[in-house]
């Protein structure tokens, strides 16, 4: 492979990544995958290549199956680009990433965007002391390091992920306070809607019930359907507030994870000016594609969970649906392999999807654990409280890209990462629009952060490539004209 080009650059070594990157090299194209990771897996099966009996015990089944598809993804042959962080990504197909200091560059025959997930942001009062994470960011160090709370924890929030984690941290050894629940009655009521979906994807559900019932037989408190939750604490964390049946509640605690749910991480296809919508059931943007995740930029690819939250299954089906569309375009494959092999992927990537909708009715954020009080920070670089943002509309402020001008909102070290879909909504609901109405920022490159010093050393070696290749050229001429 040319150490500048490949025929497919993906971007995330995750299910879908890994997955696309297998299929696309074992039927002949050269493939260069790009991960901020020092080894595969990304989040759902962080560390898989690296971990130990222990802790794939603790961390269960689900995680172990990631072994397989890593395993395969290191046969393929296809190029594995550590610690490469993506800071710019063009429409004619050209990637820009730091490698150890260094800034690279790839030309590809096409793109794939594999970026996964990240959590959605969780702005209550108190969110930002010390002693407060999210639950994603736990589940990192317990797979990265074995790395778990040295004091009892409360979960608080919404998702299969608050269930998945308690039940590994019992397993861990780790003592949970209690789990605070959002979930209630009314969304039991709007998830039966769904129940059809839920039923025909029962392997699911049953897994889920599995690990309540493993968190009740231990003994952790649950509160259900809590509400107006809020940390406590000045230098630190040192409660946890909530109510129950009109019932105030306080449990001391020196650490909450909180989570919600997790949302596509978009940055680089809003960075390519794709076309976004607001997907109202998921609460979030998604990337418009076409039905092998094509956007609307030809030659560039969404799979997995940034092209919607679906999960590792549905991701890894994506990333094949994805990779045989573009070895059939490569001319690897004629049409009718490519729907041949396309129509089990399908089939199963529908029966991962049935219970979908059911999980997003069922644990849809609630509106005051989205859209805050005024008096909560909203974006955490810039330190804009959500009623700023509402003085910023009143002074005309009509979107997030306006809020920069008036407050530098989302113009921190994470591109407003953290605030975005708060800032949208916040501004919506000010407004008295639709989300969609209001928009995203407008995300540039930088997308992620890159030295003036790894700037301009690529500048200078590119001059030094271009001197070296006229002097080349020049002794070739003189050669040829003696």
């Amino acid at each position: 492979m040319n150490t500048n080009h490949a025929d497919l650059v993906i971007i995330g070594a995750g299910p879908a990544g890994m997955a696309a990157a297998t299929l696309a090299a074992q039927r002949g194209l050269s493939v260069a995958v790009l991960d901020e990771q020092s080894a595969p897996g990304g989040q759902i099966y962080r560390a898989i290549t690296r971990t130990n009996a222990r802790r794939l015990n603790i961390l269960g089944s689900d995680y172990a199956a990631g072994g397989e598809l890593a395993d395969a993804f290191a046969a393929s042959g296809a190029k594995h680009e550590r610690g490469a962080s993506v800071w710019q990504v063009t429409a004619e197909r050209s990637v820009d990433y730091v490698q150890d200091g260094v800034v690279k560059s790839l030309r590809a025959g096409a793109i794939l965007l594999a970026s996964g997930a990240m959590e959605r942001p969780f702005p209550i009062p108190g969110w930002t002391l010390p002693g407060v994470l999210t639950a994603g960011a736990a589940q990192i160090l317990l797979k990265s390091a074995e790395v778990v709370p040295s004091q009892p924890v409360v979960l608080a929030g919404c998702g299969p992920l608050l269930y998945l984690l308690g039940w590994q941290y019992l397993r861990a050894g780790v003592p949970i306070r209690a789990i605070v629940d959002t979930t209630a009655s009314a969304d039991y009521r709007c998830a039966l809607a769904h129940l059809g979906g839920a039923l025909k994807g029962w392997r699911q559900l049953a897994k889920g019930l599995k690990l309540m019932r493993a968190l009740k037989r231990a003994g952790v408190p649950f509160h259900q359907a809590a509400t107006n939750l809020a940390l406590e604490g000045t230098e630190a964390l040192a409660a946890i507030c909530f109510t129950v049946d009109g019932k105030v509640q306080r449990i001391p605690t020196g650490v909450v994870l909180l989570h919600q749910g997790v949302v596509p991480n978009t940055q680089i296809s809003w960075s390519l000016r794709a076309q976004h919508r607001w997907d109202d059931a998921q609460l979030c943007w998604l990337p418009v594609t076409d039905a092998w995740g094509e956007l609307d930029i030809p030659g560039i690819y969404v799979a997995g969970d940034s092209r919607g939250i679906a999960g590792a299954q549905a991701a890894a089906g994506q990333g094949r649906l994805a990779a045989l569309e573009i070895v059939h375009r490569a001319g690897r494959i004629d049409r009718a392999t490519r729907d041949a092999l396309a129509a089990p992927v399908t089939r199963a990537l529908r029966e991962t999807l049935h219970i979908r909708p059911f999980l997003d009715a069922l644990y849809r954020p609630k509106d005051a654990d989205r859209v805050p009080a005024d008096e909560v920070t909203v974006c955490r670089c810039e330190e804009i409280t959500a009623g700023q943002l509402r003085g910023f509309v009143k002074l005309g402020c009509l979107g997030p890209n306006q809020a920069k001008s008036f407050g530098r909102c989302g113009m921190g070290p994470c591109q407003g990462r953290l605030c975005g879909l708060t800032v949208t909504e916040v501004i919506a609901d000010a407004r008295g629009v639709s989300p969609s109405e209001v928009g995203y920022y407008r995300v540039r490159p930088p997308i992620k952060p890159v030295t003036l010093a790894e700037l301009a050393a690529a500048h200078d070696a590119g001059l030094q490539r271009d001197a070296q290749q006229a002097e080349t050229a020049i002794e070739a001429h003189d050669s040829t004209a003696r």
